[in-house]
């Protein structure tokens, strides 16, 4: 899997991030995280918010099983609301390592943003985890505007605080019309695009199959669910779907590795993270590392 030195993380990281939050137990996960690990996956994707932090103890269990917590790129997330405030940070992220069973993680966003909030004070309570060393790499927000990250790098700059050098929001080849939840952020816009390009801030994806609309070969209408017609249904879309889907029946590949291959082939960092439910989506995920693209069928893909 090809692997990247993103910036400030001081390791490589992979291309694509597995999604830690729907696992049960030990048992019904590790398949997932061994075959993810054994293929070059070394990114890992978790929040104190899933499964009331269940899924987090999971992982701590499996990284000390394994003994690559060194190894592995841990992105956590914090103060989803309704705990979206800076003092959340501290207390959330002490259980977070506790359940990790580590004493820091490389990756740390803010959940949710609360522009009520002045952004001075969460980047404030960022820049004190880092100095604490609860947190060894990125900081970033997720979900957070294009504004509200400038003003973030704006004020960390003035301050001299830990400047956020990472974004967690929705992207794919798909735009998304309308909130999957409340309050989420795409940066699918040429403007967030542009933005991205000029400072290369690696966007840690969500999203990325445009929650199944890009996972298969899927019909115009009649196979998509209630949700994706709402969020992912325009003519657009539906195009780029068709274009997609063209591509993977000549490359021999699905409509998911072609989505994902997208991703990987934009003009600034991308760790795509994936949320496969059974070790055949897993698999078909992972063999998206195999398709290159052009830059001309990048933007034929886009239309």
């Amino acid at each position: 899997m090809r692997s990247s030195q993103i910036l400030g993380l001081g390791k490589g990281a992979s291309s694509l991030a597995l999604g830690f939050d729907r696992f049960a137990d030990l048992a019904s996960s590790a398949p997932f995280l061994d075959r993810f690990w054994e293929a070059g996956g070394n990114v890992l994707d978790t929040a104190w918010l899933y499964q009331g932090g269940r899924t987090e103890r999971i992982l701590g269990d499996w990284l000390r099983s394994r003994g690559v917590r060194s190894a592995a790129v841990i992105v956590a997330k914090g103060a989803h609301p309704p705990h979206c405030r800076p003092d959340a940070v501290r207390e959330q992220l002490v259980q977070t390592l506790e359940r990790l069973q580590t004493d820091h993680v490389d990756v740390y966003f803010l959940h949710r943003d609360d522009p009520d909030v002045p952004v001075g004070e969460f980047v404030d309570a960022l820049d004190a985890e880092v100095r604490a060393g609860r947190i060894r790499g990125l900081v970033g927000g997720s979900n957070w505007t294009l504004e509200r990250m400038d003003q973030a790098i704006a004020y960390a700059e003035r301050s001299g605080r830990t400047q956020p050098g990472a974004l967690s929001n929705q992207l794919s080849l798909a735009e998304m019309l309308q909130p999957v939840w409340p309050c989420t952020q795409s940066c699918f816009s040429p403007t967030w695009r542009a933005w991205l390009q000029q400072r290369q801030l690696p966007n840690f994806a969500w999203g990325c199959h445009a929650r199944g609309f890009l996972a298969a070969r899927a019909g115009r209408a009649t196979s998509d669910s209630a949700e994706q017609i709402r969020v992912w249904h325009s003519a657009a879309n539906l195009a780029r779907r068709d274009r997609a889907d063209l591509l993977a029946r000549e490359r021999g590949a699905s409509v998911g590795q072609v989505a994902l291959a997208y991703l990987r082939h934009q003009s600034f960092p991308v760790v795509s993270i994936i949320g496969p439910r059974t070790l055949e989506q897993l698999d078909d995920s992972l063999a998206s590392r195999t398709i290159e693209l052009t830059p001309e069928q990048v933007a034929w893909l886009e239309g």
